[in-house]
């Protein structure tokens, strides 16, 4: 067993902790992997025997983020991303938990692979990794995997990653059987008859370039139907990405209705819109696709007033035999775990939303969703940490990127905002610079 962690204390912080609504100068003492105290609190505290103090000089102390939207290759792509790789890029990005897709190979459909993930997890990564298992036997969309057993292995929620489930009755029938087991379904609202073919969002932006389009039609019929069938059974359900200002009405009015809901967004689709994709740029080529300006300032919109309650990275590692062709060959994803505070950050600089909100959708809302113990710095919680500059500027380098993929988008962006300190069970597994 190893050691126990040194207490840790970081002080002359602005501490935010969106658990418990606290936003202002304080401290974080943390001792034996736990959270002893943190706030303005924690400045009378003496700090505990053989601590190691840091000064953090005015930066931003915040409970670790939590990412629940995180593709890797283990097992069966390894060369595209591993456990290890992906916690060294998430501890990168401050980001302390992260929740795995089970689009690997085999697919994470038996509970014995639910068990190989969180053993790989425990012996090679440095951030805490849970896995979700999929709804439907080898996300084939016909059979519904056995929720039960995956869950009592240790599945926190049950997705059929980025393929949707088209079939009404099988999804009627998961919807039912997850709730009574009070398992979370997170679906991917995109109607695959109508997306077959496209390759960005419909509109002149794709006329222009020549390229099929895919209308917002496909993700709001599919929305609404999981809507309603959620309202039929009863069940816990998470839409796992959404990206126009309908599907936010949508969402709006199932909670309403007192529906058990709840939206994801990525931080592509709150920052970057289809004209980025400017010549033809495949790292730009995501699912959903990127829309026009209006529907992203409706995502920021319904982000600040709580309709979106979760960020993600959508972290989709492709290498260069995926991505290095035509845009309409190549396939769709782009890697985020480094770059998804940075780049939300451009929010609160923009004045869209205000820190500690936009801190809430990559901490204390992600946790509570999949009941996992974290996105708090209450007394008694695991000692995960983020502590970050909201305003140091930097330029991402390619070089730098700790994800065995480099396709990003920010390639080469400007930021203001950086990982100074990632803290995972009161350990530091990141420092800048390291």
């Amino acid at each position: 067993m190893a050691d126990k962690p040194r207490p840790l204390v970081l002080t002359n912080a602005r501490v935010i902790d969106p658990s418990r609504s606290i936003d202002g100068p304080g401290a974080v003492i943390s001792r034996g992997g736990k959270i002893l105290s943190a706030g303005p609190e924690a400045l009378s505290e003496p700090s505990p025997d053989g601590a190691e103090v840091v000064d953090v000089m005015g930066a931003v102390v915040a409970p670790g983020l939590v990412d629940i939207g995180v593709s890797v290759g283990e097992p069966g792509a390894e060369h595209r991303e591993t456990l290890a790789s992906a916690s060294d890029a998430a501890a990168a990005g401050g980001i302390t938990t992260i929740v795995t897709m089970p689009e690997t190979d085999p697919v994470i459909d038996d509970p014995a692979l639910v068990d190989f993930v969180l053993r790989r997890a425990r012996d090679t990564a440095k951030v805490r990794i849970q896995p979700m298992a999929a709804l439907t036997k080898g996300l084939k969309g016909e059979e519904m995997s056995e929720i039960g057993l995956l869950s009592e292995a240790g599945a926190v929620a049950f997705t059929n990653g980025r393929h949707s489930v088209a079939n009404a009755q099988v999804m009627r029938r998961i919807l039912t059987y997850a709730r009574d087991f009070r398992a979370l379904v997170v679906h991917h609202v995109e109607d695959p008859d109508l997306t077959g073919g496209t390759v960005m969002n419909q509109g002149l932006v794709a006329s222009w370039k020549g390229l099929s389009g895919a209308p917002l039609e496909a993700e709001i019929i599919m929305l609404e139907r999981d809507l309603r069938l959620v309202e039929l059974t009863g069940s816990r359900y998470h839409a796992r990405l959404i990206s126009c200002a309908e599907s936010a009405g949508a969402i709006r009015r199932a909670k309403a209705r007192g529906l058990d809901v709840t939206a994801g967004v990525s931080v592509n689709h709150l920052t970057l819109n289809e004209n980025d994709i400017g010549p033809y740029r495949t790292f730009f080529k995501m699912s959903p696709p990127l829309r026009g300006e209006d529907e992203r300032a409706a995502m920021v919109a319904a982000l600040a007033d709580g309709t979106i309650d979760i960020i993600v990275s959508d972290h989709n590692p492709q290498d260069v035999e995926t991505k290095r062709h035509p845009f309409a060959e190549a396939e769709d994803g782009a890697i985020g775990l480094e770059t998804m505070l940075a780049a939300a950050l451009r929010l609160v600089h923009s004045g869209d939303i205000e820190l500690s909100r936009l801190l809430a959708a990559m901490t204390v809302n992600p946790a509570r969703r999949l009941g996992l113990e974290a996105g708090t710095l209450a007394p008694g919680a695991p000692a995960d940490i983020v502590v970050f500059d909201p305003d140091l500027p930097w330029v991402l380098d390619k070089a730098t990127i700790h994800s065995r993929s480099k396709n990003t988008p920010f390639e080469d962006a400007r930021f203001s905002g950086r990982v100074l300190r990632t803290v995972v069970a009161g350990r530091s597994v990141y420092n800048y610079p390291s």
